[in-house]
């Protein structure tokens, strides 16, 4: 029997559940009229027994992406949904003002990325224009290019639909949940301070509350404008010049060149072999992948060895922020470092994974809980902070597969600062070693979202099985 580990505790609102199953009810009876059966792909029910799963830190955003796995989306279109649905549930570390990077995996002899995982990386950079101008500086935008590329690289269904998911959330409003409130409770009296932001978190003056309702009509707005007009809007339309019009009034600076070259990129994984398998990590920039291989290496050599994977992550984290060697003779050398990382920010992460074996794994960030504490007025995205002005998260994931059979078996998402790259070192080889996916939590301060098949897929679903973090408040949801 596949066991399912998932946690929430967070209110979700009925009709936001039910709203994709009511629509579902009127298309089947349509259906019915002219003599079809059952719901028509694009519809929720589509995929009959195992859907796949999608681990998130938010539920509501975890449940989004089920949907479209139901309806027959593959992985990607999954992690698509939800990353846009987690810049309206957790704007606290995911938003269209940051950006991220994920690791995408298509299974099969022909598959898109030659049977390796490809990266994708969109890392909020700072503007080159003036990354240090004003007293609040913002990164580049790049959560809306970056999803996008991964969606045309790996979609298959329209991304326009995905949008608009996101798009209804944000201006008929969702229930606020723990996870949000958590993060609010730690910076939010400083979001009074902004006009814009006030006006969305503390609509009355006083602090949303879990279960209370967050709505957010100029992000809708704009995200209407990205549906219609296509994403190019927020880089070369009219919303870049919106962004650039108000940047001075939240203290930073942003030009339309600026918004020109937020160019998100794919390229080759990190790769680490274990015995038949092999594990790929998040290239650098994204150096919190860098310093998951780093301690994998260490745990596949000894998988007891946790602490001194952990000082080999850090240390060569540090050493890569210093300037000190590149990252191949970083991961290959037994360095340390006598500089040390400086608290680091938060961030998000989620994995996805379909009936065929595809899989995505994420890890998106606004450098700093809500970013800048600052709105672009009439837009309702927040500024991310720009790393010249604060230290850039670990941003961690990777995914476990087998080249020669062409399938599937792990992918893990890590947070929680510091140690997000254990957590996504520590939470593969666990499952490599006992084929469960959270066979124990991974120490503090990592938190891990993970789906695994000991077997691998797709030909041995029912060896699937995902969890996330029982500390936190996402949510491991899949179907058979």
């Amino acid at each position: 029997m596949r066991r399912i580990l998932a946690k929430s505790r967070t209110l979700v609102p009925l009709g936001v559940l039910l709203g994709f199953s009511l629509n579902l009810g009127a298309c089947s009876a349509f259906n019915s009229l002219m003599g079809n059966s059952g719901p028509q792909p694009g519809q929720v029910g589509y995929v009959q027994g195992f859907l796949g799963a999608v681990v998130a830190d938010e539920p509501l955003a975890a449940m989004a992406g089920r949907e479209v796995l139901s309806s027959g989306g593959n992985a990607a279109d999954a992690a698509v949904a939800v990353g846009l649905v987690l810049s309206v549930t957790l704007p606290s570390r995911a938003g269209l003002g940051g950006g991220g990077a994920c690791l995408a995996y298509a299974s099969g002899k022909k598959s898109v990325n030659g049977g390796a995982p490809e990266a994708i990386m969109f890392v909020p950079g700072a503007p080159p224009s003036g990354s240090a101008t004003g007293d609040r500086p913002a990164a580049l935008p790049m959560t809306a290019r970056g999803l996008f590329l991964l969606h045309a690289r790996y979609g298959s269904r329209p991304f326009e639909s995905y949008v608009a998911t996101a798009e209804q959330m944000a201006r008929f409003g969702v229930g606020v949940s723990r996870a949000l409130v958590r993060d609010l409770e730690v910076v939010g009296p400083a979001l009074l301070a902004d006009p814009p932001a006030a006006s969305v978190f503390a609509p009355n003056g006083q602090m949303l509350r879990e279960g209370d309702t967050l709505r957010q009509s100029e992000l809708g707005g704009t995200l209407g404008v990205l549906r219609t007009s296509g994403v190019g809007d927020m880089y070369l339309g009219a919303t870049a010049k919106r962004l650039v019009d108000v940047a001075p009034r939240i203290g930073t600076h942003l030009t339309e060149a600026d918004l020109r070259a937020a160019i998100p990129k794919m390229t080759q994984a990190t790769l680490v072999p274990y015995r038949n398998d092999i594990a790929a990590f998040l290239p650098v920039p994204a150096d919190g992948g860098l310093s998951a291989a780093a301690a994998f290496k260490v745990l596949v050599a000894n998988p007891s060895a946790v602490d001194q994977a952990n000082s080999r992550a850090l240390a060569v984290a540090a050493a890569w922020r210093a300037g000190i060697g590149n990252p191949e003779g970083l991961l290959n050398s037994e360095v340390t470092s006598d500089y040390p990382l400086p608290a680091l920010p938060a961030s998000t992460s989620f994995v996805t994974m379909d009936k065929d074996g595809n899989a995505v794994t994420c890890a998106l960030t606004m450098n700093n809980l809500f970013g800048t504490g600052r709105m672009y007025p009439t837009t309702g995205v927040m500024a991310a902070a720009s790393p010249a002005a604060v230290p850039p998260p670990l941003l961690s994931a990777g995914i476990v597969f087998n080249q020669n059979i062409n399938s599937f078996r792990a992918a893990a998402g890590g947070s929680g600062q510091s140690g997000a790259p254990l957590a996504v070192a520590l939470g593969l080889m666990n499952t490599l070693r006992t084929y469960e996916p959270m066979a124990s939590q991974v120490p503090d301060p990592g938190r891990l979202n993970i789906i695994a098949c000991g077997r691998y897929l797709p030909s041995e679903n029912r060896s699937c099985a995902w969890a996330s973090d029982p500390r936190d408040f996402g949510l491991a949801v899949g179907g058979t």
